[in-house]
């Protein structure tokens, strides 16, 4: 197999406007445990072709490199490619839906195409419930984050 997409999502009760921020490389250094990039555009302010790189997080032992493929604020909607050479490329979507004025549906996707026999292993394993704690993880660092903002 040499490739695998998932999709998951979950319902929080947030607004739209203070959940979606928490997807982009600055706004999960707030949530997310051991979450740093290094910012090589030279600015916070997210757009497409946005590029910043990460180390050993989600999925890989080495250096990733992101690029932002799509960042529209109208939907609610971010998208990258992850590259990790010789390893396996990523895309990731993050959507959120608002259903009312506090509560939100995020719904993220993780779609891997494997470039060597590393990525094509780490594709075998990568099955619906590695997918599902993942994203369940997402949800419980997300919960944990606004009651401390709280």
């Amino acid at each position: 197999m040499n490739s695998i997409k998932h999709t998951a999502g979950f319902d929080l009760a947030q607004p739209v406007e203070d959940l979606f921020p928490l997807f982009t490389p600055e706004g999960e250094t707030l949530w997310v445990p051991g979450w740093d990039y290094e910012n090589v555009m030279g600015t916070a302010e997210l757009a497409e072709d946005y590029v910043f790189l990460t180390e050993g997080h989600d999925h890989v032992a080495g250096k990733a490199i992101w690029l932002v493929k799509r960042y529209e604020l109208a939907s609610w909607t971010i998208q990258f490619y992850r590259i990790e050479p010789e390893d396996k490329v990523g895309v990731v979507t993050v959507q959120c839906l608002s259903r009312s004025a506090t509560e939100t549906h995020v719904q993220v996707s993780y779609e891997y195409i494997a470039l060597s026999d590393k990525g094509r292993h780490f594709i075998k394993g990568f099955s619906e419930e590695v997918y599902a704690d993942f994203i369940d993880e997402w949800r419980d660092l997300l919960l944990a984050y606004f009651a401390s903002a709280s």
